[in-house]
């Protein structure tokens, strides 16, 4: 598994590089809610996970020498982020908090990585990494992401379609959604030190409706800026959902569970009035803390700056995702 070793000297505090309403919203939230005992609730957005940009053009998908270029997603109408700031800002809550989380998830273990397909379908197995890239053609998609938190990025990954999986496990006619875990070991992924790692609803679990998964965006990623994916940005698989908030895109994923009902999700259960399960980038639809309808988009070069836009429905994707929602 190729790593992104970056010098300690990247790392910067965390409100130069937040947007300032929401550093001093989730803060002062937070201890609002551990003053009053319920802690698990104050844990800020950890969906959001940062990835973007791409590496120098002399080794460019020199990993991938193969990879499909789709050009259907191949300009997202803005700049993709430099690699340098998406892997020095994440979220990664099973490691700790603060987006310079990407040195503790170099604990994560990836070495024999599985991925159990499993509940309502005909056909379910357990797939190794090669089976995953071998099985489903890769190609590069440049999508945006957008953070919950109000700033987005432009990310350009490696994966394949979700719906090459769905064909592949073969759903009964019962299935309508589908649960993703997440890797989970409260002897490697200690969470946050100031949370008692119980009061949490471990392992982090996703979910999504059966036709959300067939659409065309719906991705998994295996890599990014033409290289496998670094653990900081959800090693080896993970979910990418562009129309959707960034918590939605569930990292490490070690199980695909096809079921009937909606599933619980980490995020929903811990703070519903703050995280739907359906989670769909609206302008309309304010955070209870803080407005929706405009983003900062993060920086040009390999600087945080950070331009405010208007932020569009579904991320702009709504000539892909509308009709799911009609």
């Amino acid at each position: 598994m190729t790593l992104i070793r970056i010098p300690q000297s990247w790392q910067i505090p965390e409100a130069e590089v937040t947007p300032e309403e929401v550093f001093y919203n989730r803060r002062r939230f937070m201890k609002n809610l551990i003053g009053a005992g319920l802690g698990m609730t104050a844990l800020p957005l950890a969906g959001c996970d940062t990835t973007t940009g791409v590496p120098p053009a002399a080794s460019k998908y020199s990993q991938y020498p193969n990879l499909i270029h789709n050009p259907r997603f191949a300009d997202a109408k803005r700049p993709i982020t430099d690699q340098s700031l998406s892997s020095r800002f994440n979220n990664f809550y099973e490691f700790g908090t603060g987006k310079g989380i990407w040195k503790a998830a170099q604990a994560l273990p990836t070495d024999n990585w599985k991925v159990e397909v499993t509940g309502l379908v005909n056909n379910p197995r357990t797939y190794d990494l090669d089976d995953l890239n071998q099985r489903f053609p890769l190609e590069e998609r440049v999508y945006r992401f957008r953070c919950v938190e109000a700033w987005a990025m432009v990310v350009p990954w490696v994966g394949f379609p979700m719906k090459l999986l769905v064909k592949d496990a073969e759903p009964t006619s019962k299935a309508k959604f589908v649960r993703l875990t997440s890797y989970y070991n409260e002897k490697i992924s200690l969470g946050p030190k100031w949370l008692p790692f119980s009061t949490v609803p471990w392992p982090y679990t996703e979910g999504m409706r059966l036709d959300e998964m067939t659409n065309d965006l719906a991705f998994f990623a295996t890599g990014i800026y033409g290289h496998s994916l670094p653990k900081q940005h959800g090693a080896p698989i993970r979910a990418v959902i562009p129309w959707k908030y960034g918590f939605k895109g569930a990292k490490s994923i070690v199980k695909i569970e096809f079921v009937e009902e909606q599933p619980s999700t980490f995020w929903n259960a811990i703070a519903p009035n703050e995280y739907g399960f359906e989670a769909n980038v609206d302008p309309n639809v304010p955070h209870p803390r803080w407005s929706q309808a405009t983003e900062k988009i993060m920086g040009k070069g390999a600087s945080f700056t950070w331009e405010k836009q208007p932020t569009i429905i579904y991320n702009g994707y709504g000539e892909y995702v509308a009709s799911l929602y009609s």
